[in-house]
């Protein structure tokens, strides 16, 4: 009986399942790669909103506090976006022609909300409470970086778990007094670790607990 396949067929065989097999683990591993990359998770991206609201303006060269316009970043657990009457406040008069102040004076008369895009947008399962972390000496540069010199807002960490561990088991090397929590210029001293040990144990932070599952998994 004459043989379907030639000798040569089980190397062939072989060829195309080892190919295969590369092509399949090359897919996979490019995927997880453009999953933790900085394209994916938009860090390092401006990303533009409804209106042209610059906090290099605001927060930079006019000099603004934080919280004038995140008043609930010190006592609740979201840092919230801040309602047109705030806006208002100043531009009643200032700037009354610009077409991005028209677009809040629109706003202010319907009761209709901007829809501002997130820039920080954490997955559902993800608990996180800002109140607690501007309390224990985590400033606003530490996750926000620079805001004062963003024309336009832009995600400046990746937000991995990885990345809030690090914090978590290592808080003195992030913790700084609560004078400078708003501070856009202040500048880990030469003694971080030293002064931030102090301060840990001033703000009773408690390492035992900052790696548990269900501080931030609820």
């Amino acid at each position: 009986m004459n043989q379907i396949f030639r000798p040569s067929a089980n190397t062939y065989f072989k060829v195309i399942v080892l190919s295969l097999a590369l092509v399949v683990a090359s897919v996979l591993w490019s995927m997880a790669v453009l999953d933790r990359s900085n394209f994916t998770r938009r860090v390092n991206q401006p990303l533009p909103q409804p209106i042209a609201f610059s906090h290099e303006l605001h927060a930079g060269s006019l000099g603004m506090n934080c919280r004038y316009c995140h008043s609930s970043v010190d006592v609740s657990s979201f840092a919230n976006i801040p309602p047109s009457e705030t806006c208002m406040t100043c531009h009643h008069e200032i700037r009354t022609n610009s077409p991005d102040v028209q677009k809040i004076w629109e706003s202010y008369s319907t009761g209709v909300p901007v829809e501002w895009n997130k820039v920080y947008d954490l997955p559902d399962h993800v608990y996180f409470n800002h109140s607690i972390h501007v309390s224990k000496g985590v400033g606003c540069t530490t996750c926000h970086g620079q805001v004062n010199e963003m024309p336009v807002v832009w995600r400046v960490h990746d937000l991995t778990m990885g990345w809030c561990l690090d914090c978590h088991r290592n808080p003195e090397k992030y913790v700084r007094p609560l004078d400078q929590i708003y501070s856009l210029e202040w500048q880990p001293p030469a003694n971080q670790i030293e002064q931030g040990l102090q301060l840990v144990e001033t703000y009773n932070i408690n390492y035992g607990e900052l790696d548990h599952c269900n501080i931030c998994h609820r």
